[in-house]
């Protein structure tokens, strides 16, 4: 078992020369170690400093670490450094997906097949928690982004693609949820072949993502909007030029050149300690339109970048991707509406519902069915599929798919724009109420 005390002892030792030789290197005008520089150097330190500490505990007359257990203090101490510490070995486990910290020894976790457990600690205190979290928000993402008394909340994507999500000072002890990026790069071939989609709907939103048309990917959290929305990017032809918009970093469309090689993702930066150098989702949205977009991604809908976001599909960006949280595809429309009332333009009711049918085509809804239980593990599924159909004081819909008894989307109505999908592909099923 490994001796965290020791390993963060030794971890401040090797953090002290990696940051004495990064002065040397600046006092001596030599160009700074890259990411991965200092990775490898810090391996190096590592090593010595494990050596240090074995001579002085057998000049103590004490029996140094064993041989098969420095490795994996060494890594214990490397995760530290530059990994999430005691979490490493959570986020390396592919059956994980979320593991939710209400305090440092009360860490839960949840599996892919429904499972939740109870975990070890994952650091020695609140404090050594929050520090942890305040590295990672230093080095994670593009800018480094704060988490202290006066910015207590945080949202990051860690390098292996989870989403965390940390708040303190707004509850009793710091709490913090990881979500894990189990399918980064997914196709919907693959959605077909673990039944969130069936064949049918899966030819269809590959026709629908073909023929450019705008699509929301709704449903409430931890229902699949993220994998789905990756699923129909890597849809998109490779030539297109794809920026995505994100509050933390999370899609990594750009990770992937041979699918998507020309792609620019934009990251909202928070203000400073007095206020400043802020950028805003909205403000991402807007500048996105003048940086020759082929298409717009906007990771998540949570404010008043709707607005932009729905004037940008409207205006000639068409084949936009976005997500939303919502509890039906009906309930999408209202939630629009909320965020749009709240923004900046104050828009009315109306004139949000005559924009959002001048801007949407296609609202698809999933569910999270957790059937542990009964022995069934856990399956996300699309339910619904909405085609926006037209305006008469509401946005007028019509569900193309809806839930059949198992709460899977069926063909239910005609598509409005059926021809432009044919064009792309896609045979709707044969129907008796389509005739």
């Amino acid at each position: 078992m490994i001796d965290h005390d020791l390993v963060r002892q030794l971890r401040t030792q090797v953090a002290d020369r990696l940051n004495e030789q990064r002065r040397r290197d600046q006092l001596a005008g030599v160009t700074p170690m890259s990411a991965d520089d200092e990775r490898e150097y810090a391996r190096s330190l590592i090593v010595q400093v494990l050596e240090d500490h074995a001579r002085y505990e057998i000049a103590e007359g004490r029996t140094p670490i064993a041989p098969e257990d420095e490795v994996e203090v060494a890594t214990a101490i490397h995760s530290a450094l530059f990994g999430v510490g005691r979490l490493q070995p959570l986020l390396e486990d592919p059956e994980v997906e979320n593991v939710d910290i209400n305090g440092c020894d009360h860490v839960f976790v949840q599996y892919g097949d429904g499972r939740e457990e109870r975990h070890p600690p994952v650091a020695e205190s609140d404090e050594e928690l929050v520090e942890l979290i305040q590295v990672l928000a230093a080095h994670t993402g593009l800018s480094s982004r704060p988490f202290d008394s006066a910015n207590p909340q945080l949202d990051l994507r860690l390098p292996d693609g989870s989403r965390l999500s940390a708040v303190m000072n707004v509850c009793a002890r710091p709490s913090v949820s990881i979500r894990k990026a189990r399918l980064g790069r997914v196709f919907l071939d693959e959605l077909i072949a673990n039944g969130t989609v069936s064949p049918d709907v899966g030819s269809f939103l590959k026709a629908a993502v073909a023929a450019r048309k705008n699509i929301m990917i709704a449903g409430a959290t931890n229902a699949g909007k993220t994998t789905m929305l990756r699923a129909l990017a890597n849809e998109i032809p490779a030539q297109e030029r794809i920026i995505t918009v994100e509050r933390a970093l999370e899609l990594g469309l750009g990770e992937h050149a041979d699918l998507h090689p020309n792609v620019v993702s934009f990251e909202e930066r928070l203000p400073n300690s007095e206020g400043l150098g802020g950028v805003s989702m909205a403000e991402l949205v807007r500048r996105s339109l003048r940086m020759n977009p082929s298409r717009v991604i906007v990771g998540e809908v949570l404010g008043d970048e709707i607005v932009t976001m729905l004037n940008a599909m409207s205006q000639g960006n068409d084949g936009s991707l976005s997500t939303i949280h919502a509890n039906s595809s009906l309930e999408v429309f209202n939630r629009i509406g909320t965020y749009a009332i709240q923004s900046r333009e104050r828009l009315p009711l109306e004139a949000t519902t005559m924009l959002i049918s001048g801007a949407l085509d296609f609202v698809v809804f999933l569910r999270k069915h957790n059937d542990h239980a009964t022995g069934g593990g856990q399956a996300r599924v699309v339910e619904s599929i909405r085609e926006v159909v037209g305006h008469d004081q509401q946005v007028l819909s019509s569900e193309v798919f809806a839930p059949d008894a198992a709460g899977r989307a069926q063909p239910h109505a005609p598509i409005a724009c059926i021809a432009d999908l044919q064009e792309h592909g896609y045979e709707p099923l044969v129907h008796g109420r389509w005739a």
